[in-house]
């Protein structure tokens, strides 16, 4: 029996994956934990054999859970459902680790073959992941700006396209506001951009910000 662990700040929608996934023979839900801080914590104390992980979260958004969990435990695979599209985080997300990623509009039948593939040990690579990662091998110039980005630059891109100082980057990603500078120059030329406020603006256009 595979045991999952759900991380989502609603409960009707932990519930309604719960009640899905415990009509499985071979998989149960372990825990349940409604931030990413109170996630990894759980993480720190028992055994699980997959996350499942939302992006839009209080506290510690799922980006920033991804990053530490593979810290903590880095041969635990995530699978992240999402309300984003696929377009929006999928490409980022996969290079920082995670082994599969659904939109919450993905049908049950196809969140149950994610999450047992990835408690076999395998990536899960949805239609729409398919296509958007034959797109970038074939045609790598038409990638998304914010698709260039490194995992710690995606990280504080978007801090700072959510409104955030560099001092609370610095302390929320324990690095020292010198390297948040850093990063944020190292965005800015990467994406052609010159102030926060054009970071905020970009992340709106593209849905990549509520």
């Amino acid at each position: 029996m595979k045991k999952i662990l759900l991380v989502d700040d609603h409960k009707i929608v932990r519930d309604g994956l719960k009640n899905l996934i415990n009509l499985e023979s071979d998989i149960e839900v372990a825990g349940e934990a409604s931030s990413g801080v109170e996630a990894l914590t759980l993480i720190r104390q028992f055994d699980y054999d997959v996350v499942v992980l939302d992006i839009s979260m209080p506290d510690k958004n799922g980006i920033d859970t991804l990053h530490d969990l593979k810290h903590i435990a880095p041969d635990l695979p995530v699978l992240v459902l999402s309300g984003y599209a696929e377009e929006q985080y999928a490409l980022n997300l996969m290079r920082s680790g995670c082994h599969g990623y659904l939109s919450k509009n993905a049908d049950s039948d196809e969140i149950i073959k994610a999450i047992k593939k990835i408690a076999s040990g395998k990536k899960y690579i949805s239609a729409e992941l398919a296509e958007l990662m034959t797109s970038e091998l074939s045609h790598p110039s038409d990638k998304q700006l914010h698709e260039m980005l490194s995992e710690r630059e995606f990280q504080v891109f978007f801090k700072l396209a959510s409104g955030l100082s560099p001092t609370e980057i610095a302390d929320q990603l324990n690095i020292s506001i010198k390297t948040v500078s850093t990063y944020r120059a190292r965005i800015m030329e990467k994406m052609c951009l010159k102030t926060n406020a054009d970071l905020t603006y970009y992340a709106i256009k593209h849905a990549l910000l509520d």
